[in-house]
This record gives structure tokens, sequence and C-alpha cells, in this order.
């Protein structure tokens, strides 16, 4: 609703004061914080500043476009409902964080946008849009110099407040959890959520490369043991969220419907064989190789460093300095992925998450152990 006019601008001459200059806004909302972007020429830095502010501070909230806006977001949720893929993330995120924010989908649901009024929206905007919550970053050809003149007189205008707190999550979990969702689907798509470290963890590193090891790339264990060597999925990933005070780690496949199971087991017993044998000297090598290339190429790009400040300003209260963390990732032994990989292979902590037209939940259950 923030693009949909201000008490400056319409809805279209927002777009036009950014485009209209070769530039590109958009936005999008995270598990623990939402982002409004903007990229154009350095020349243009003062116009693309005061646009975004405009919105942040002027946003007038038509009814009109509330309930034309209503509708745009209940087509997105039926899209994500049409994959399954997303369905069965979903599901896992559920099953993983059960009566907490983090277990409720991003976009919401159909019942709670239709039931969401214009002084919800406003009074969401009260308690959260303000400058103990506020963070900016920029990227490119300017200075802080130029940055601090241009936002002084800009943040001024920002009412004052306390940084937002959260809902704690659970600590325990004491048993497996499965959901299995009946869709008339060609394939069906599975999810495997365990429990992880939250970004303040020192095991964070060891687990990053631990979830490269497994399956962030078609040399991964689970590419390789799970579809080149039994052809059981077309396609399987790893990854993992770090929040807070916790974290996730998830295995994504989608697999031929009467090998679900099969896959499943497959699936757990290559991640218990790196809980039980640590890595070679060249498995970690690669790994780490891997992962300082994911990040000089992330921050290749102004939009990259831009995040990177960001997620670091509101992560950690600081900027993360790359070359500080690659040399402790370099610092991770094979013996500390091992124990990172231990920290999943707990048959009470599974939450696995099935969307299919044929599976059997019985067949799931009986899969679903670390052996």
């Amino acid at each position: 609703m923030l693009f949909k006019g201000t008490t400056k601008r319409t809805a279209r001459e927002i777009s036009e004061a950014v485009e209209g200059v070769g530039g590109y806004l958009n936005a999008f909302t995270a598990e623990e914080m939402t982002c409004y972007y903007a990229r154009a020429s350095a020349k243009h830095i003062g116009a693309v500043v005061d646009v975004l502010t405009d919105m942040l501070l002027r946003a007038t909230f038509p009814a009109v476009e509330i309930e034309r806006e209503r509708g745009v977001i209940q087509e997105e949720i039926r899209m994500y409902d049409d994959q399954p893929s997303q369905v069965a993330q979903d599901a896992a995120t559920a099953l993983l964080w059960p009566n907490n924010p983090l277990g409720r989908p991003l976009a919401g649901t159909s019942e709670n946008i239709q039931r969401m009024k214009r002084r919800d929206l406003l009074n969401y905007r009260r308690k959260f849009y303000h400058s103990g919550n506020l963070c900016i970053t920029v990227a490119g050809k300017t200075d802080l110099t130029e940055v601090k003149y241009l936002l002084q007189p800009l943040l001024r205008q920002f009412p004052g407040g306390s940084r937002a707190q959260f809902t704690p999550v659970s600590r325990r979990q004491s048993a497996s959890r499965f959901e299995l969702i009946r869709k008339p689907v060609e394939q069906t798509q599975f999810v495997i959520g365990l429990r992880g470290v939250s970004r303040h963890d020192p095991r964070r590193s060891a687990f990053r490369l631990m979830s490269v090891m497994l399956g962030e790339n078609m040399s991964s264990r689970l590419f390789q043991n799970v579809r080149e060597k039994h052809g059981l999925a077309y396609s399987i990933s790893t990854g993992a969220n770090y929040y807070h005070e916790t974290g996730s780690f998830f295995i994504n496949a989608g697999v031929e419907n009467s090998k679900t199971a099969q896959a499943i087991k497959l699936t757990l017993q290559t991640v218990r064989q790196l809980a039980r044998r640590a890595p070679s000297l060249r498995e970690l090598r690669r790994a780490k190789e891997y992962t300082y290339g994911q990040i000089h190429l992330s921050l290749e790009s102004t939009d990259g460093q831009m995040m990177w400040l960001g997620e670091g300003l509101i992560g950690h209260g600081r900027v993360i300095n790359p070359d500080k963390l690659i040399r402790q990732i370099e610092a991770v032994t094979a013996e500390e992925v091992r124990a990172a990989a231990a920290l999943l292979v707990h048959n009470e902590r599974l939450n696995i998450a099935v969307v299919s037209p044929t599976a059997e939940l019985e067949e799931i259950e009986a899969a679903a152990k670390f052996e």
C-alpha cells in the first residue's frame, strides 16, 4: 500500500519519479524485516531518497486501493497454492514453528487478507514504522557526507520508538511431526525441516559449510546420491535460515510419486553419514571455496552491497566485514562440520511435509528415521 499514493504523489507519480530517471523501485518482506529499496544513477540519489521517505511517512492508504490490492494478494496466495514446492515449504515451516509467527506464511492467508481493515494497516505503521526500527543503507557512487546531508532533514520527520520485540520460539520438540497434503500433481514434493542455529551462534560457519556439502550445488552429497546415483529425484537441495534466536535447515525435493518413502529414507541416511564421519579435507576445501565465491559474487552489484550492509545492521547491529567472515569460515575444521550435522540427526526433531497424490502417511513415517 505504500506504493499506492502519498499526500504528495499519486501511485503513478511515485513510479514515474524513479523509473523516469531510469531507476527501479521495489520492496519485499522477510521473517524479520521489510525492505523498501530503489536503484538509480548516482546523480539521482536525492530524488530516490525523497520518494522512499515520502512513501514511508506520507502514504495515504486509499480505501479503493486497499480493496484492489486485497484481490491482488489473494490471487498471489492462490498462485502459491498452485505450486506444490511452496505448499510443502509452508507446511514444513508450520510444523517446525507451531503457534509462533515464524510458522506462518509470509503472504498471510486469504481469510486474514479478507478481514483486514484500513485501521489495521494504519495501526501497524504506527507501531513499527519509526526511528527505533529504521535502518538505511546506501551503496554506489556516493559518500557518507552526501548521504548524511540528504538524510538528516528527512530523519527528523520520523516518529521515535523502541525497537520491536518478537515472540520467542519454543525450545523443545519431543516427537517427529508430519503432514501429508493431497494434491493431483504429477510429482511428489517433500520438505524436511530441522531446527538449526541462530545468526549469533559461533557454529554458524560450520553449519553453513555443512549445508553446502549436503545440498547447495550439483556436487553436493544429496544431489549426487539421491539424484545421480539412485535416480530418485529430479531436484533436491538444502538451505539454512538464521534468525535472532534460532534457525532452521531445510531439505527440498521433487520425486516420482512411487518413490517418495525411498527418497526420504535415503535423504536421511545421507545426512546421518555426514554426522557420523567428518568430511575429507578435499571436500571441506571445495565447500569453502564455493562459499567464498558465493560471497564475492553477491557483492559485485550495488544491490548486493546494499543488502549486505542492511542485513548486517539489522541482524548484528554492525556491518559485517566480508574478509572477517571468510576468515571465520576458513577456520572451520572437518570435525566441526560433522558436529554441525550431528545437531540435526535426532528423530524427535524431524518435521516432514509431503504434497502428493498417492503417498501414504504410514509409509512416510516408517521411512522417516535417522538410522
